[in-house]
């Protein structure tokens, strides 16, 4: 059972994540934000409900659509709008963008660009705990197109046979940039492949916040416990295309709408208001989110922009 306390911060965090995504749509289209976003609009249980399992002092690795994890790891949403606009007050100090936002403090370990690329670096983390004694565990966060890669099981196998704390999250949101999953992975549960590697593996509804959990904590509890990894499949759907500008040709109108009807947010706030949340409540919440988003895009759109005179710094490492 999830406690009152831990709901009001995934549901909190699902609206941050919501709205942080739909003010990036509206930047970008304003040509207020260059270059291309992958936004993760419709899946934002996953990250909020594992996230919330964590400690800061736990590891997360992320993809090309990862500033869910991002927020969800605890990262201000300040300095994350700062970092997609370039702006010397992001994360990277505006260098990274959209793709490359890591947050060493709260353990986010990094987004990555390449296809699966964060997949080996939690297992690095995870042998890395093992190895110093330590409890944190790592979480590597990745799409159903990255499970076709070669790095996801040559990670997989390292992480059994060595026994280190980490767990695979599979978002298997139907598509690898045009290509729908039927087309590309040769089985229909990505988690069977747990399988060849000697580790549990499981799938769950990724829009159901309930099933996510149940299946993360037993996982947790098996990582932190010396036991291996987990491999947990979670299925869901991106609302928007691959990236700002997608035409979509390769869906349909309905298929969207009928996902949008799945909708992660309102599907646990209905299951909240059965469990004795109050509606006053939940819309404390989703304005307290509404507020924190529209005070970083204020933040992001006053910063300046990096220095040009410091384009080599933290290039280049220097001797004290």
């Amino acid at each position: 059972m999830i406690s009152k306390e831990r709901a009001s911060r995934i549901y909190l965090t699902m609206h941050r994540i919501r709205g942080f995504e739909e003010q990036v749509v509206s930047l970008f289209e304003s040509n207020k934000l260059r270059g291309s976003v992958h936004l993760c609009i419709g899946q934002e249980a996953i990250a909020a409900t594992v996230c919330s399992n964590l400690t800061e002092k736990d590891y997360i690795t992320s993809t090309h659509r990862g500033h869910g994890h991002c927020i969800a790891k605890g990262a201000r949403l300040d300095y994350a709008m700062a970092e997609l606009m370039g702006k010397a007050t992001g994360y990277c100090k505006g260098r990274g963008g959209s793709m490359h936002i890591a947050d060493f403090e709260t353990g986010n370990l990094g987004a990555n660009a390449i296809v699966g690329g964060g997949i080996p670096i939690a297992v690095g983390a995870a042998l890395a705990s093992k190895m110093q004694k330590r409890k944190e565990v790592a979480v590597s966060f990745f799409g159903d197109g990255a499970s076709n890669e070669g790095i996801f099981h040559e990670a997989l196998n390292l992480a059994s046979l060595w026994k280190v704390p980490v767990i695979f999250v599979c978002e298997n949101n139907g598509y690898g940039i045009s290509v729908p999953a039927w087309q590309s992975t040769s089985v229909e549960d990505i988690s069977v492949r747990a399988v060849s590697y000697n580790m549990p593996g499981v799938t769950v509804d990724g829009n159901d916040v309930e099933a996510i959990d149940e299946a993360f904590r037993a996982a947790l509890e098996r990582a932190r416990a010396g036991e291996g990894p987990t491999l947990i499949e979670c299925k869901t759907y991106r609302w928007l295309g691959h990236w700002t500008g997608d035409p979509q040709p390769y869906r349909t109108r309905e298929e969207i709408e009928s996902w949008k009807e799945k909708c992660p947010i309102k599907r646990y706030g209905e299951k909240l208001l059965e469990q004795g949340f109050t509606a006053e409540e939940l819309e404390q919440l989703s304005q307290q989110a509404k507020k924190e988003v529209e005070e970083a895009v204020d933040f992001a759109l006053n910063s300046p922009l990096p220095d040009e005179g410091k384009i080599l710094e933290d290039v280049f490492y220097e001797e004290a």
